[in-house]
């Protein structure tokens, strides 16, 4: 072998070993030992993990179906009001003047809304934002047609109305059942809010009894259902189904910076739906049925300065003398766990509960007292602390004010602080009407003295009539607008 082929057999063997010494200080891994035990560093750029999710419901199972029965049921809500509320200008934003503000002529304002068909008659649920107000009340249906609306009634501190059209036959949806739910359920929200057609999105069920702290007032019930279906302005009062076609809630809000969706929408459940609206239709105002008692949440600081292991239930503060709860045993420092085997893990989840039921119904309440658990039969009770039906007192003309007006529902007070009042309904050639008032103004008081009914007005305007001197009159708009006007009878 000659002195060349040894050199390029030997530079062959030395580029091997080079490859093979590379290949396990620089490809291989090192090997660092701590505690007996090897930590593999890899010297290579660290690659992100790819990890294939999928968000699709199950093959089982198609939307088309609960689809096909929404969008039917759904109708588009067109308002002709004089001065809308400002209730929900933070979840609306930039787009309330697009859908509340035009068209506007000579003061009058239209706004839209969605509605859901519950009954082949005509009965329709919305949210009381959508009808609030409204002197004219247009429904169109997904086959076009158009047909005007009265008010049933309405409750403010769920933000529900119902309506209803003179029609047979109509399409309508089913309830299902709202405690049912389960977080990551699959629902559709369906609307119908730029008067085309029903339009459908998908989501899952993200949460339950969420307050957002969007209708005030002590009393108001705010136990949302929280989705991630997608919710525009104009879709309030359309329908939340299941993936079986099933009315589970009425949608109410959204949460954005916007006024557009953004990932958060809010329903009202349909059990606390089905409640409001069968007192409407029989009432004509909500019969909410009160424990007697003053709560609160338990957060963290509250519960290590009473001591308190855990954090769910609802704190009772007070028992109100008299009440179902002072009558059944219940005392301050119980801790209110479940309500009729329901877990009550906040105030959210006991007014979600509480409000499904009537003055003269009996709840089992369970409690915690110190380490011991108690359950107890309470009667619930109206808001004056009897088992009475509540009624609304019917509206009256006053020819010197020359308007309609009508007393002030509880429910209606407690949002805006008042004990007393009377709301315009319809204003005609009038006191009222040369001073600029318009329907939906509540008077609070003639003269300093406070009026409720039609006695407690005609009283107050005798008297300042007699005398010949300047009647001062005050009051609001529903909108928390504060009006004092002066004029001589």
């Amino acid at each position: 072998m000659n002195t060349y082929v040894k050199g390029l057999i030997g530079g062959i063997i030395g580029a091997l070993i080079i490859v093979f010494i590379f290949f396990i200080t620089i490809i291989k891994p090192e090997s660092k030992k701590l505690n007996n035990q090897y930590a593999i560093i890899n010297k290579e750029k660290a690659k992100t993990p790819v990890v294939k999710t999928r968000y699709l419901p199950p093959a089982s199972f198609s939307f088309t179906k609960a689809a096909e029965k929404s969008v039917n049921a759904v109708v588009h809500i067109k308002t002709i009001i004089g001065e809308k509320s400002q209730q929900y200008d933070n979840y609306f934003g930039s787009l309330k003047d697009y859908l509340y503000g035009h068209p506007r002529r000579r003061g009058v304002l239209i706004a839209f809304g969605s509605g859901v068909i519950i009954s082949p008659d005509g009965y329709i649920v919305t949210n009381n934002h959508v009808v609030e107000g409204a002197d004219k009340i247009k429904v169109t249906f997904n086959d076009k047609r158009e047909m005007t609306a009265k008010v049933i009634g309405v409750s403010p501190s769920t933000d529900l109305a119902l309506i209803k059209v003179k029609a047979k036959n109509l399409p309508y949806l089913k309830y299902g059942n709202s405690d049912n739910l389960k977080l990551g359920q699959w629902v559709l929200a369906v609307g119908n809010p730029f008067n085309l057609t029903s339009t459908v999105t998908a989501g899952i069920i993200s949460a339950k009894a969420r307050d957002i702290h969007i209708l005030g007032g002590t009393s108001s019930i705010e136990s949302f259902i929280q989705t991630d279906a997608a919710v525009n302005p104009g879709n309030s009062g359309g329908a939340l189904v299941n993936t079986s076609g099933q009315l589970i809630g009425i949608n109410a809000a959204i949460a954005s910076k916007t006024g557009a969706y953004e990932g958060y929408s809010f329903a009202i459940p349909v059990n606390l739906v089905k409640k409001v609206v069968n007192d409407l239709m029989k009432y004509g105002q909500i019969q909410r049925g009160y424990l007697g008692i003053q709560i609160r949440d338990i957060d963290a600081e509250f519960a290590k300065s009473k001591g308190l292991k855990d954090l769910e239930g609802v704190y009772v503060a007070n028992v109100i003398n008299n009440g179902g709860a002072s009558q059944a045993g219940l005392k301050d420092g119980d801790i209110i766990t479940s309500i009729e085997n329901r877990p009550v893990k906040n105030i959210s989840e006991f007014m979600g509960i509480i409000g499904q039921y009537s003055p003269g119904n009996i709840v089992k309440v369970s409690v915690l007292r110190g380490n011991q658990h108690k359950t107890f039969d309470v009667t619930l009770k109206n808001k004056n602390g009897t088992l009475s039906v509540i009624k609304n007192q019917p509206a009256f003309f006053n020819n010197e004010l020359g308007a309609m007006l009508k007393p002030l529902s509880q429910e209606n007070k407690n949002p805006l602080g008042l004990k007393k009042g009377l709301q315009v309904t319809k204003v005609e050639n009038g006191i009222l009407k040369k001073g600029g008032i318009g329907k939906g103004f509540i008077i609070t008081k003639i003269n300093n003295q406070l009026v409720s009914n039609k006695s407690e007005l005609e009283r107050a305007l005798h008297k300042s009539h007699k005398k010949q001197s300047v009647v001062i009159l005050k009051g609001i708009y529903p909108n928390g607008m504060m009006i004092s006007f002066e004029f001589i009878l």
